[in-house]
């Protein structure tokens, strides 16, 4: 726009609407802020301009916000938040976290294995605070707001940053009841005759599996009967004896010491899963960021995957 004050201007702009929102009023703001009323009004009106959307709705009792101004008062608290960052690192004494830190990770690593570390984390940064969302979907990292994500898998966004951080070991399992009146299958192809359960997520009607001493590979044709996208209800159904599964060892790995479930083929296994930490590219990267990809680094870094075994069972 020809009339868009410069961009150290529109921070200024911003960090007055926020004032305004969490003072509760234009007068309110002005005290704050140690300026007069007219200032912080012309203020608001630079920024409404400068956005091309209204902002405020007021009348003479009452202020409030309209959809815009919601979704700007968010955005705006994050981008004043990280141009603090910004400006402190430079000067270098941003080294201490401080801030809100958003991160996506599944479902099942984010409550069963990463919780651990995360309060850790916590306890060593007690200026950061965590908004920690488990979901299995990829997130838009500007549109959501999120600094950083956990994905089990390959990274199909090519726009983000991963940083690969281990592999999950897989394996194949059943409940006892599943093999009653049949012989314990030993090859691959053995499996397709069973009830089956699928993570949708990561295979539907076939599963692929390698024999270790040959490198045989076997494509297993299945038809499940239960199919889902949670790691945690595949493992229940498992348990019950709905079918097998193919499942994250340090999930199984408790079950299967304590007889309640079977690895079958045990000498065919799944290729493992990869782990990654992604983020935006495009996202200034503050403390806080900056020592969580370091704890997760350090938590889940084991070339052996025995790390996954451990933990489970801790």
């Amino acid at each position: 726009m020809p009339n868009s004050p410069p961009a150290a201007d529109r921070i200024e702009l911003m960090q007055t609407f926020v004032h305004i929102v969490e003072a509760g009023s234009l007068s309110a703001a002005a005290l704050r802020m140690d300026a007069t009323q007219p200032t912080v009004s012309r203020r608001l009106q630079a920024l409404e301009r400068s956005l091309g959307v209204r902002l405020l709705r007021r009348s003479t009792h009452a202020m409030k916000l309209t959809e815009d101004g919601e979704r700007c008062y968010e955005r705006a608290k994050e981008l004043i938040a990280n141009w603090r960052a910004f400006e402190a690192d430079l000067r270098g004494v941003g080294d201490e976290p401080e801030g809100t830190l958003r991160v996506v990770a599944p479902h099942a690593l984010g409550q069963r294995l990463l919780v651990g570390p995360l309060a850790d984390y916590l306890r060593a940064y007690p200026r950061v605070s965590v908004e920690w969302l488990l979901h299995d979907r990829r997130p838009d990292f500007i549109a959501e707001g999120v600094d950083c994500a956990i994905q089990v898998g390959e990274v199909t966004d090519t726009m983000a940053v991963a940083i690969k951080l281990s592999e999950v070991p897989r394996v194949v399992v059943a409940a006892p009841s599943v093999l009653e009146g049949r012989k314990p299958p030993t090859h691959a192809s053995e499996l397709a005759e069973l009830p089956w359960l699928a993570l949708r997520t990561f295979y539907r009607n076939e599963v692929q599996l390698t024999h270790r001493p040959s490198g045989e590979i076997a494509r297993v044709p299945i038809r499940p009967c239960l199919s889902t996208d949670s790691l945690y209800a595949l493992h229940s159904a498992a348990a019950m004896g709905l079918g097998a599964c193919i499942g994250s060892a340090w999930l199984m790995n408790d079950d299967i010491a304590a007889g309640r479930l079977v690895q079958l083929a045990p000498q065919w296994h799944a290729v493992p899963l990869p782990v990654y930490l992604t983020y935006s590219p495009a996202r200034f990267q503050p403390a806080r960021l900056r020592r969580f990809i370091e704890m997760v680094r350090l938590a889940m870094a084991d070339p052996t995957g025995r790390a996954w075994e451990v933990k489970a069972s801790s």
